[in-house]
């Protein structure tokens, strides 16, 4: 069964809550992540199977009333998004190569452009950081050699600036260790 991942990300907590019940009554999905972020607002996460997170996100942007922001619905995420973002990813001294981020608008974003990074490149995704402590944003950390953190960062940013949403998209090909500091 391939895996996809919904999102819903909402202006409202009382909305966000709302949406949340209603994204879990309609569609066989699992939650992967719910709770509110900066600026006073809220998202909804989910998995399942294509038609599951098809119907759940549709129902949560129906029950959205006026408070979506953004959505997303990803048939076949790439293996390393749920990891990195739940933050379980540890990196082992000997994986650190070139850094790099896409930094976005929009928690959504971020997933979309980690999932096409994930999908051009072989990288690593180690972080997908989503609203919190950012106003809102979200952005994507990976390495790997250089130019498949090249790849990745200009597939993962590509993503984004077609949606309008890319705040920044970097490369740092010897990047200092402390920048890994946290993950090992």
């Amino acid at each position: 069964m391939l895996r996809s991942i919904g999102m819903v990300e909402l202006t409202s907590v009382g909305i966000g809550c709302l949406v949340e019940d209603t994204m879990l009554k309609a569609g066989a999905v699992e939650l992967v992540l719910a709770r509110t972020i900066c600026s006073g607002k809220y998202m909804v996460v989910v998995s399942g199977d294509v038609a599951g997170v098809r119907a759940a996100v549709e129902a949560g942007m129906a029950a959205s009333q006026e408070g979506l922001i953004d959505h997303l619905v990803i048939p076949s995420v790439h293996e390393a998004v749920f990891p990195a973002i739940g933050g379980s990813v540890a990196l082992d001294p000997s994986e650190m190569g070139a850094l790099g981020i896409v930094e976005t608008y929009s928690a959504a974003a971020a997933i979309e452009a980690a999932d096409a990074a994930a999908k051009a490149a072989s990288v690593t995704l180690f972080r997908i950081h989503l609203a919190m402590a950012l106003g809102g944003k979200g952005f994507v950390q990976m390495t790997g050699a250089v130019a498949d953190v090249e790849a990745a960062v200009e597939a993962g940013a590509a993503v984004a600036r077609n949606r309008g949403l890319l705040v920044s998209e970097v490369v740092i090909p010897r990047p200092q260790k402390e920048l890994f500091a946290e993950y090992i």
